[in-house]
């Protein structure tokens, strides 16, 4: 089975470790973003990255995509409601 789609790449020094950079055509093939947390396993003849989760959104982003007619927008625009009629 031949990769959908293969890069050659040169691990870097990053701090105290090393580090490699994911690509955008990479990540977009991988259905990667920025903050998505992801596993590394050492396998034989090399590595295995496996996502984990789903990505942390920063206040930023979360705001970006943030839908007021979805979410119902103000919810006490007009009079207290539920148990703050008491």
């Amino acid at each position: 089975m031949s990769p959908a789609l293969k890069v050659e790449q040169t691990i870097q020094e990053w701090g105290n470790g090393l580090g490699v950079r994911i690509t955008q055509p990479v990540a977009k093939a991988a259905h990667l973003a920025q903050g998505m947390p992801i596993s590394i396993e050492v396998v034989k003849n090399g590595l295995l990255l496996k996502v984990v989760g789903k990505p942390k959104l920063s206040l930023s982003q979360k705001l970006k995509v943030f839908d007021p007619q979805q979410h119902g927008g103000e919810a006490m625009a007009v009079s207290p409601i539920g148990k703050e009629q008491i």
